[in-house]
């Protein structure tokens, strides 16, 4: 049975104004479906839904007319990826037709308040809670290094449901906000060399084929702590699966916990990533497309891309997607000039799987990112090679595959 304080209770009765109210209206439609006792407040909130190739006009008209009652957000919130550069869209090669959309788009979220930085990686633009604290974040890889990486708590939220966590301040305090279901019921065994990020997306492609919603935990996997290698991981897991939440063993914070693993678990044995190399990528030779950045680029991927293009000029397109504070940083720092000036382009509040590609003459993209590749081919209709940082960026020099 769901029980509301009487601040809730008076949101929820439209005592706040009708948009608050239809944000408690879905927040607790949500609790009651999924047996939730209490809601919980947020600290902050990422939301989805963003590109205007997946909301279209109907999608625009309900944001519209939500932000049109009143509605405000109460907590720090965010936007995931657009569907192009909200600056660059047009030397892109995207249509205004688009562009004018997507415009509309984030002008109706700014009504509400939210922050219009578009990335799916909003803990490297200053939104990173702490272990413990609860949020309500929506894309899949965000999710997954908040659950996994910050040991924050959140479900994975779908767009309308985000939105109206952060106009209410409230989540239903069910899945993943509650001690008992963080804990893992598949044990992953690591048996094969994992060497690069793009081995780790390998890895994640086949643990979250196996796992599907499940909580795994990997035994026998060294990954460095930081960004990079559990960004690749949870990415891939996320996007192969449903995971939401995932731990490694000395590495991630909960994974050392007492009692995390239950009696009752499934053991999975991973020894040769060969599988997922060959079903993540295709075999063409000629690379229209070199795709860095999924989930969004950190400087530090930005100046590792510059290191191994060595000063060489490029012959296919190369784009690093990353969210427009970090682009600025690395602007700053004098990197997109570098990048630039090989051919390249660092590219700003988009994705590639939800950009309108069909405009564009691009076929082939290489990426490293496993969740990059998984998208491009299922969202954006692009055939992929998938393959190393190192693969990629050779590709990107000579226009063909290594």
């Amino acid at each position: 049975m769901l029980e509301l304080s009487p601040e809730e209770q008076s949101m929820l009765g439209g005592d706040v104004g009708p948009g608050v109210r239809k944000a408690m209206e879905i927040v607790v439609a949500l609790g009651r479906i999924y047996g939730a006792r209490q809601l919980v407040p947020v600290e902050s909130v990422q939301v989805a839904g963003v590109s205007y190739r997946n909301l279209g006009e109907a999608g625009l008209e309900f944001l519209r007319d939500w932000s049109s009652q009143g509605a405000l957000v109460r907590v720090p919130t965010t936007l995931n990826p657009a569907g192009v550069d909200l600056e660059a869209w047009r030397d892109l090669g995207f249509s205004e037709t688009f562009a004018s959309r997507q415009s509309a788009v984030i002008d109706a979220y700014r009504r509400f308040g939210v922050s219009t930085t578009c990335t799916c990686t909003p803990y490297l633009v200053g939104n990173v809670p702490g272990q413990g604290e609860h949020v309500a974040w929506a894309e899949s890889s965000a999710v997954s290094y908040a659950n996994s990486v910050l040991g924050a708590r959140t479900n994975r939220e779908g767009g309308p449901s985000a939105l109206a966590a952060a106009i209410s301040g409230r989540t239903a305090a069910f899945g993943l906000h509650l001690d008992e279901n963080r804990r893992a019921t598949l044990r992953v065994i690591v048996k094969c060399q994992v060497r690069t990020f793009s081995d780790l997306g390998a890895l994640g492609y086949l643990a979250g084929k196996a796992a599907r919603n499940r909580v795994p935990i990997f035994v026998g996997l060294d990954v460095p702590r930081g960004v990079g290698g559990l960004k690749a991981l949870g990415a891939s897991l996320a996007a192969s699966g449903s995971v939401a939440l995932y731990h490694v063993a000395g590495v991630t914070p909960e994974a050392d916990e007492p009692g995390l693993l239950v009696a009752d678990h499934d053991t999975l044995v991973i020894d040769d990533l060969k599988p997922a190399y060959e079903a993540l990528g295709c075999h063409d030779r000629e690379i229209d497309l070199v795709w860095i950045g999924c989930p969004h680029a950190s400087i530090e991927e930005i100046e590792e891309t510059l290191r191994l293009l060595a000063g060489r000029p490029v012959r296919s397109a190369l784009w690093i997607t990353t969210s427009r504070d970090v682009r600025d940083q690395a602007a700053s720092a004098g990197l997109v000039a570098a990048v630039e000036t090989a051919g390249g382009r660092v590219v700003a509040d988009m994705c590639v799987a939800i950009a309108p590609m069909q405009e564009l003459s691009y076929r082939v993209v290489a990426t490293p990112s496993a969740k990059g590749a998984i998208y491009a081919r299922s969202h954006a209709g692009l055939r992929v090679r998938y393959g190393t940082v190192d693969q990629c960026i050779e590709s990107a020099v000579a226009g063909v595959w290594p």
